[in-house]
């Protein structure tokens, strides 16, 4: 995940991305991995190792952020996210 994460930040850099990075976690435990703010909009993503995982967002998240874009990160489709 963190190799993932430093690509990511170096595409952003070479791409000229004007972005914020986070996390996101409640107090009940409901995470996010990676959250960027760019153009006022948010982008959530959640790393996971098994392609066949394809977990929904938080409830939390949802709720509190319904126009914000979700995509789960895997082995398989990473390459196009870093480049």
């Amino acid at each position: 995940m963190l190799n993932m994460i430093s690509e990511r930040i170096k595409f952003q850099q070479y791409s000229g991305m004007i972005v914020n990075n986070f996390f996101w976690r409640t107090y009940d435990q409901q995470k996010i991995d990676w959250v960027e703010e760019r153009g006022g909009q948010l982008h959530a993503f959640e790393f996971k190792w098994s392609e066949n995982k394809h977990p929904k967002a938080p409830i939390g998240w949802s709720k509190t952020y319904p126009d914000a874009s979700y995509s789960v990160v895997n082995p398989d489709n990473c390459q196009p996210w870093t480049r």
